[in-house]
């Protein structure tokens, strides 16, 4: 039975890298405002010397996590992550250094949407969010044709009920 069951092999959208990188550009500035608001607080209200110390810290951490998460991990993301569809199984692979792969009986899963944010619908993008009894899985920036082809094909196969369209 190990040889019957293929890898996957359908991809993420090309424009993958660029919402992964707007979506970590987004959290980062977020989180710099954030520690830049305590800051200044600190500053104004007299805190303690170490309140503005933890600031500095932050916003460095910040900034070097920045490379990772805007730089190089999208670019691995897209480039290792395959999903697939098939009679029996939801295959997801994902991982560059850690490979993770996922094989999700189609009896087991119970619901299936799909989700499109701002950044998503800038590029046209939606992901899709497969529940099963116990857990989430998800399957980012597909276009909207695929997503509702992958959603529908999921759907038949899981015999989900549609209840919205």
């Amino acid at each position: 039975m190990e040889n019957d069951i293929q890898a996957p092999t359908q991809r993420l959208a090309d424009t993958t890298v660029r919402v992964l990188r707007w979506g970590a550009t987004l959290r980062r500035i977020i989180m710099l405002v954030i520690l830049g608001g305590f800051h200044a607080a600190s500053t104004y209200f007299s805190w303690w010397e170490w309140t503005r110390t933890i600031t500095y810290w932050g916003a460095g951490l910040t900034l070097i996590t920045a490379i990772w998460s805007i730089g190089l991990r999208p670019v691995y993301f897209h480039k290792h992550f395959r999903y697939g569809v098939t009679d029996e199984f939801l295959h997801i692979k994902s991982g560059a250094f850690h490979e993770n792969y996922e094989l999700i009986p189609m009896s087991k899963i119970q619901a299936v949407s799909t989700n499109q944010g701002p950044i998503l619908r800038r590029y046209g993008l939606y992901s899709l969010e497969i529940e099963t009894m116990g857990s989430s899985h998800g399957i980012p920036a597909l276009p909207k044709e695929v997503a509702i082809e992958v959603r529908n094909q999921i759907a038949r196969r899981a015999k989900i009920k549609e209840v919205d369209e």
